[in-house]
């Protein structure tokens, strides 16, 4: 009985921890939104142009904490469009200057601005005219009055107790970080097509296909003529396999469809002498070849429907079964 209070009031103690937590950094965010609209905005404008604007890459640096999050800024940068990568301060004295190139863009981190192992990436901006872009919560610190552009992030609370663990600090980092990436790709117009390119592998790899990359086509398409009986669209469900018959017009055009669920929702002895028009659904749900596969799995499961049939200018082209996106992965 005791412990199992005690096991409570440590559940309790540690719940009431982390909402004061989420609640402090939430804090930190607020202040950082009213920043960039007073103030701040003009100066990540410039910032999105700088890097817009390069040829080459955004090479990203920080120390400690800073640097984990420049190390996931700069993998956000690189998946969605605007090159770039990570180089440690402390590595780039001895030798890793050599990647940066006079055509690239340095966004450097640092909460205090005085951050000792950036001086040489400083030096070596200012040497060779490196445009340097700061985050630092110091605009007179030594790395925001060496930039170029300083992104000057508010002065906020951390959500450690003793006020010195980085935690709003490095959310705040991270947010602006995104909030840059996100500003890149909607200014360089980057489509999810473009995203695919480099996410292949995974779940969303999978999500981020084309459906006309997995859909079924040609001859193993169930297809019947809109003049047909039922007895010829059961023959063609049982010899295709997928559970439904696509029904068209003369002419090529998608007329309907009929799925199992027809069949059993029809059941009567002379059902297959009737038109297949008797039953069909006239309404499929369809899909177009170059909408994603995680388009068409949204609908199947919305719609509760287990293919979907695949149409460019009114006629089927293919067919996507649900079990056709757990194969791929999407699912």
């Amino acid at each position: 009985m005791v412990l199992a209070q005690i096991k409570t009031a440590s559940s309790d103690q540690a719940i009431t921890s982390a909402l004061r937590t989420l609640d402090v950094e939430r804090e930190g965010l607020t202040v950082l939104m009213e920043a960039i609209g007073n103030g701040l905005g003009p100066v990540f404008t410039a910032a999105v142009e700088t890097i817009a604007s390069a040829k080459g890459r955004v090479i990203v640096t920080g120390m400690g904490k800073s640097g984990h999050v420049g190390r996931k800024i700069a993998a956000t940068f690189a998946s969605t469009g605007t090159p770039a990568y990570y180089v440690h301060p402390a590595e780039a004295s001895h030798g890793d200057l050599g990647m940066v190139q006079t055509d690239d863009v340095i966004l450097a981190l640092s909460w205090s601005g005085e951050t000792t192992e950036l001086a040489d990436v400083i030096g070596y901006a200012k040497r060779f005219r490196v445009p340097l872009i700061a985050f630092t919560s110091n605009a007179r610190s030594s790395l925001g009055q060496a930039a170029d552009i300083c992104l000057t992030l508010p002065k906020a609370k951390e959500a450690c107790p003793n006020g010195l663990a980085p935690t709003t600090s490095t959310t705040i980092q991270l947010a602006l970080g995104d909030a840059l990436a996100i500003a890149l790709l909607e200014k360089r117009g980057f489509t999810a097509e473009n995203f695919r390119v480099f996410h292949p592998g995974g779940k969303l790899g999978a999500r981020l296909k084309l459906v006309r990359d997995i859909m079924h086509r040609d001859e193993h398409l169930p297809i019947i003529g809109v003049d047909a009986l039922m007895d010829q669209a059961i023959e063609e469900i049982g010899r295709k396999g997928f559970g439904s018959v696509i029904v068209i017009n003369a002419d090529g055009t998608l007329a309907g469809i009929v799925t199992d669920g027809d069949l059993r929702r029809n059941l009567r002895p002379d059902l297959g002498t009737l038109p297949v028009t008797a039953i069909m659904s006239r309404t499929p749900r369809t899909i177009a070849p170059d909408a994603l596969v995680a388009t068409a799995l949204e609908i199947e499961e919305t719609a509760r429907i287990t293919a979907l049939i695949v149409v460019e200018n009114d006629k089927p082209v293919g067919l996507v079964h649900y079990l056709d996106l757990l194969r791929a992965g999407a699912a």
